[in-house]
């Protein structure tokens, strides 16, 4: 008598699915690098790079992939992604790849445009290209870069994100000072009442 083949349950699907997305970041960098196209990780995965740092086990996955690219490299980033087998779409204003035919645009890649607001309502631009340094496997946007993106964007998960990167000791209090206002507010809020 054979066994019935179970389908994975639920935590299963959830590290299978942490899987997907890091070989969609890794391929996605990977095309980038192959075709000499600069870019930094930005995001949530650039998030989990700088607390893995600190704390492997404090590590917060994310389905999405935001690269941080120059406007001006767009043909050469979608011809590379292109390649690896992602599908270009423009959804809300934000330039999007997602994985394939059946890939979702909230699991895809993102690009951010260096020197640009992510949303025209943001006070600064997103960082250029400079500030960032290389992991090791992937350009990720320097901590203070990281944490200005998280402080312009300041929806849930960016305030969720800084935080991570709080509870692991690579911001403090010393730091509301490298930013200018709002951004300075926002963070010394966040340091004040970290749950609220």
């Amino acid at each position: 008598m054979s066994e019935a083949v179970q389908s994975p349950i639920g935590w299963e699907r959830a590290l299978m699915a942490a899987e997907k997305v890091k070989e969609r970041l890794r391929r996605a960098v990977r095309a980038l690098e192959a075709a000499g196209v600069p870019y930094a990780v930005a995001g949530g995965h650039a998030v989990a790079e700088w607390v893995g740092r600190v704390d492997e086990e404090a590590v917060r996955t994310t389905r999405d992939v935001d690269l941080l690219v120059r406007r001006t490299d767009f043909p050469a980033v979608r011809a590379a992604l292109e390649s690896a087998g992602f599908i270009h779409h423009h959804v809300l204003d934000v330039d999007t790849f997602i994985d394939g035919p059946k890939g979702k645009p909230s699991a895809g890649v993102h690009l951010l445009y260096t020197g640009e607001k992510v949303r025209t309502h943001e006070p600064y631009p997103s960082p250029e290209l400079h500030e960032s340094e290389r992991a090791a496997d992937f350009q990720v946007t320097t901590l203070a870069a990281l944490v200005q993106m998280m402080l312009m964007a300041w929806s849930n998960i960016d305030r969720t994100h800084l935080r991570d990167l709080l509870d692991v000791g690579l911001i403090d209090a010393t730091w509301p000072a490298r930013y200018p206002a709002p951004l300075k507010e926002r963070l010394q809020q966040l340091l004040d009442d970290p749950l609220g």
